[in-house]
């Protein structure tokens, strides 16, 4: 499918590179899909190549370019595999894009332009292992201290987690405040009292790194607060809501690997003294999967669209997120049916599919569950939430001259 009306050459040149680079690295996922092993000099080449800045403007150390740009580059990386697209999402979308919007010019400098160029790699520590969906249940607190914030805490199921060098953090100032009590900080690695570790035996994504973050009277200074004080929980969401875009984008990127994979599959595989494609109920498993990837994809670059222009789109991209994580899962399972038991023989020297599907599942879970955004889509439709002014949007894409 080319959606014309959404990319130009520009966009097509960059999704050549993109997809230039997975190939150069798809050799190696298999493997270390088996090893739970992620390389760190992957991310940083990625970084090489501009990707991790591609929607960030120049000023700032990015590639200037626009936000369907960051789709397509979430689109491809999955396509080989889903821990390369999550760098784009924890990276760039839940924390440079959450700079971009919030930090102050300083902090911009400081921290949004080595991300943007590479050079330090970021991520985004809100979920705790009691608080996930429910936010404002977290238990991390900070107690200011004269010129600085004295951070306690921990943070689970954080991607990039061993490997990060900085950490947009969220934990609250005043408790008794509820929602509105939770304050952002970026957090350096280096400051005494961070302390990481990985989990291990994930279902999925296991090529990727993720783990969790604990804070032990972590002196973090006043400078490093993001916002004001109580914006907390503004900034979280407005994270989530671009980190909900590239998981989209990432998410239709692997329903067109599992396309290929079994439209190839269905090419050579015979029975019946035939190629399986020509039997029908093997044609309607694919008919299905073109119509949810047509149909995703439409609704992602929505949503990519809508933020180039500036408009607020916080209903679209939660239903693309929605709607393409749940179809990319559907694809990998029709993916696994059309191969049949070579589907669930996966390894270095088994079929992609296998690990399509185990990859597929999280995401229906992260970035706001299933059930968080089939609620959202339900309040719109009744008029019971709507979009309110913040103090702070996203800058909308203002092409060079």
């Amino acid at each position: 499918m080319s959606l014309g009306f959404f990319f130009n050459d520009e966009h097509q040149t960059l999704r050549e590179s993109v997809r230039a680079f997975g190939k150069s690295v798809a050799p190696d996922i298999p493997q270390m899909d088996v090893e739970q092993r992620y390389d760190r000099n992957t991310i940083l080449r990625m970084g090489e190549e501009g990707f991790l800045g591609v929607c960030i403007p120049e000023e700032y150390g990015g590639a200037g370019m626009d936000y369907i740009s960051l789709g397509i580059v979430s689109e491809e990386l999955e396509y080989v595999d889903t821990s390369l697209r999550v760098v784009m999402s924890v990276h760039t979308g839940l924390n440079s894009l959450g700079l971009l919007q919030w930090a102050n010019e300083e902090q911009k400098q400081k921290y949004l332009v080595p991300q943007a160029q590479g050079k330090r790699i970021a991520t985004y520590g809100l979920t705790e292992p009691d608080a996930g969906s429910d936010v404002a249940g977290m238990r991390s607190h900070a107690k200011k201290d004269g010129d600085f914030y004295i951070l306690n805490g921990e943070k689970m199921w954080i991607s990039l987690a061993d490997t990060a060098d900085q950490f947009l953090t969220f934990a609250y100032t005043d408790k008794s405040k509820g929602h509105k009590g939770i304050s952002a900080f970026i957090v350096e690695r280096e400051f005494k009292g961070v302390s990481t570790g990985s989990i291990k035996d994930k279902l999925g994504v296991r090529a990727g790194n993720t783990g969790f973050i604990s804070y032990n009277d972590v002196e973090v200074p006043k400078e490093n607060l993001v916002g004001e004080e109580g914006e907390g929980f503004k900034i979280a969401m407005t994270c989530l809501e671009n980190g909900r875009y590239t998981v989209a984008a990432g998410a239709l990127g692997l329903a067109k690997a599992a396309l290929d994979e079994s439209v190839k599959y269905a090419k050579e595989r015979k029975t019946f003294g035939k190629p399986i494609g020509e039997h029908q109920l093997v044609q309607r498993m694919l008919a299905h999967m073109v119509r949810g990837i047509d149909t995703a994809e439409l609704l992602v670059y929505k949503a990519g669209w809508m933020k180039n222009q500036g408009i607020r789109n916080t209903r679209e991209t939660a239903l693309a997120k929605w709607h393409a994580t749940n179809v990319s899962q559907e694809c990998a399972d029709h993916a696994i049916q059309i191969h049949g038991g070579n589907g669930i023989a996966g390894g270095p020297d088994g079929f992609k599919v296998e690990r399509f599907w185990r990859n597929a599942r999280a995401a229906r879970i992260y970035e706001g569950t299933d059930q968080i955004q089939e609620i959202m889509q339900g309040q719109y439709a009744m008029g019971i939430r709507r979009d309110k002014p913040i103090r702070k949007e996203l800058p909308k894409y203002n092409p060079p001259e």
